[in-house]
C-alpha cells in the first residue's frame, strides 16, 4: 500500500512512497537496536556536538522545511519556518542541559555513597501525527538522542516527506545513520514494532483511540510509554480581563495551525456581563484572517490537512447546531470533500451537545458562558480532556488562584499556551501521561538506577593475650 503527499490545499498528489514490508521494518529495528551499544558509551559533548549540528541545519533548511509541510500538509510558510527555528532552539537547549539533567543524583543515606544514575533504554519508537511535523518529532528525538537512546520513528502517513526529511538532517549532523530511522510504515505494523524485544519503549501523539491502541499493546509487552492525546482547552475570561487583549488573543489561540493543535484555544469559557462583547470582538479578529494557498506569502490560514478530517468537523457542527448551539459566526466547509474551511463561532454550548464533550480539530471556537468564577473552573473541569488552559484577569494573584483549580497538564494567566524546551509538557485524563521537554522530558525514558555503596567495616583491633 503506498503512501502519499497529498497536498491539501490543491488536492495533487506530489509523492508516493511504497510501504516498508515487514522484512524491511525488522531490518531496520535490527540495525537500530545494534547501533545503541555503541552510542550509549558516547560522552554528552560528542552528542551535544551533533545535536548543535542538527539545530544549525534546522535553521539553514526552515525554507526548505516550511514548504513541505506546506505541501503536505497546508501549513503557512511564515508558520512552517518558525516550527523549523523552534525545533532548532529545543536541539540546542537538549544539547547544552542534557548532561546536567542526566547527572548523578546523590543522596544521603547510611551508605558509604548512594545515588541515582539515569542510564539509557535503548530504541524508542515514536508515533507522531501530521499537524507539527517537525516539532513533535524533535521533542521527542532530542531528549531521546541526548539521553544515549536511539529513535525510531514511525510519522503519520500523509508527512512521508517531513520524516524523510528530519531523518536526513540527523544524519547529515553527523549522528550514526542507525541512531534515528524512519519507517515507512502503515498502521498496520505499529502492534508487531511494539512486540519486537528490541523495542523498549513507546511515545505517542495523537488522537485518543490512537493512544488507547499504542498503550494497549506495550502494556501487554510490560513497555514505557508517554502519551500526549486530545486537548479541549479552556480559555477563561472573567469579568475584569483586559478584553480587547483577551479577544485579540483567543482568536490567535483557536486559530493555530487552522485550529489543528492539542494545546488551541477550544471552549471560551466567559462571564456573563462580557460575554455579547467578547463575541463581537472575536468575531471581528477572525474575519479579518486571510485564507490562501499555503505557499503563498500573507497566507494566514491554509486548508485542513485532509478533506475527511473537514468533513467530520462539520458534522460535529451541524450536530451540535441541531442540539442547540447558536451560529454566531457562519464559516465551515464549502462543499462535502474539501479541505478548505473557514472560522466558525458558536454560543450557547450546553451539556448533551457534541461541542460541550468533543474535542473539535479545526477553527471553530465554542463560547460557554459562566455565571462567575467558580461556574467557570466548573466548566472548564467537566471534560475528560486535561492538556492546557488559560485564565484572563487583571487580578494575577486570582488568576494564578484560579489557575491552581484547573485540571489541566498547563494554565497560562494573561498569555496564550504554549509549549516550550524549559516548561514540561503534558496531559491529565483522556489527554494522556507523562511528560515532554524540560528537565522531565529527558527522564522519561531512561533508567533511574539506585546504586548503593555499602561503608567499608571498621578495621577490629587484635587482642593481645
Amino acid at each position: 500500500m503506498p503512501i502519499a503527499s497529498v497536498n491539501p490545499y490543491t488536492g495533487r498528489t506530489e509523492r508516493q512512497f511504497d510501504a516498508f514490508s515487514w522484512t524491511q521494518t525488522e531490518q531496520i529495528v535490527r540495525e537500530v537496536h545494534a547501533a545503541f551499544a555503541g552510542w550509549r558509551t558516547t560522552s554528552f559533548e560528542h552528542r551535544a556536538r551533533l545535536m548543535h549540528r542538527a539545530a544549525d541545519l534546522l535553521r539553514e533548511r526552515a525554507d526548505e522545511l516550511a514548504r513541505l509541510m506546506a505541501i503536505e500538509m497546508g501549513k503557512p510558510l511564515a508558520d512552517g519556518r518558525a516550527e523549523a527555528n523552534k525545533c532548532a532552539l529545543c536541539c540546542d537547549f537538549y544539547a547544552d542541559r542534557a548532561a546536567e539533567f542526566l547527572a548523578d543524583e546523590f543522596i544521603e543515606t547510611e551508605a558509604q555513597r548512594s545515588f541515582i544514575a539515569y542510564e539509557p533504554l535503548g530504541a524508542v519508537l515514536a508515533v507522531m501525527p501530521w499537524n507539527f511535523p517537525f516539532w513533535q518529532v524533535v521533542r521527542f528525538a532530542a531528549p531521546a538522542l541526548m539521553a544515549g537512546n536511539v529513535g525510531l520513528l514511525k510519522h503519520a502517513s500523509n508527512v512521508p516527506q517531513c520524516a524523510l526529511a528530519l531523518e536526513k538532517i540527523f544524519h547529515d549532523a553527523g549522528f550514526p545513520p542507525a541512531t534515528f530511522r524512519t519507517l515507512l510504515i502503515g498502521s498496520d505494523l505499529v502492534d508487531k514494532v511494539i512486540e519486537d524485544e528490541r523495542v523498549m519503549a513507546v511515545t505517542l501523539t495523537g488522537s485518543e483511540p490512537a493512544g488507547a491502541a499504542v498503550a494497549a499493546t506495550a502494556g501487554r509487552q510490560i513497555k514505557k510509554t508517554v502519551l500526549e492525546l486530545g486537548g479541549s482547552d479552556a480559555f477563561i475570561v472573567l469579568a475584569d480581563a483586559d478584553l480587547a487583549l483577551a479577544a485579540k488573543t483567543a482568536a490567535q489561540a483557536r486559530m493555530i495551525n487552522a485550529g489543528q493543535s492539542c494545546i488551541a484555544a477550544k471552549r471560551f469559557i466567559v462571564e456573563k456581563p462580557i460575554v455579547k462583547e467578547f463575541i463581537a470582538q472575536l468575531k471581528e479578529h477572525l474575519q479579518a484572517l486571510r485564507y490562501g494557498d499555503p505557499l503563498a506569502e500573507g497566507t494566514d490560514y491554509g486548508p485542513l490537512a485532509r478533506p475527511d478530517l473537514a468533513d467530520e468537523l462539520t458534522e460535529q457542527v451541524e450536530d451540535s447546531v441541531q442540539q442547540g448551539a447558536k451560529v454566531e459566526l457562519a464559516g465551515g466547509q464549502p462543499a462535502p470533500g474539501s479541505a478548505q474551511f473557514a472560522p466558525m463561532i458558536l454560543s450557547n454550548v450546553q451539556r448533551g451537545q457534541r461541542a460541550y464533550t468533543e474535542e473539535f480539530f479545526g477553527p471553530v471556537a465554542l463560547v460557554l458562558e459562566a455565571a462567575d468564577a467558580d461556574d467557570a473552573i466548573r466548566l472548564a473541569n467537566d471534560s475528560r480532556f486535561g492538556l492546557g488552559g488559560s485564565v484572563w484577569t487583571r487580578d494575577t494573584g486570582r488568576g494564578e488562584q484560579l489557575a491552581r483549580r484547573v485540571q489541566a497538564g498547563a494554565v497560562f494567566v494573561n498569555s496564550l499556551v504554549k509549549s516550550s524546551p524549559d516548561m514540561p509538557f503534558g496531559g491529565i485524563k483522556k489527554s494522556g501521561y507523562g511528560r515532554e521537554l524540560s528537565h522531565l522530558g529527558i527522564r522519561e525514558f531512561v533508567n533511574q538506577k539506585s546504586i548503593w555503596i555499602a561503608r567499608e567495616e571498621e578495621p577490629q583491633e587484635k587482642k593481645v593475650e
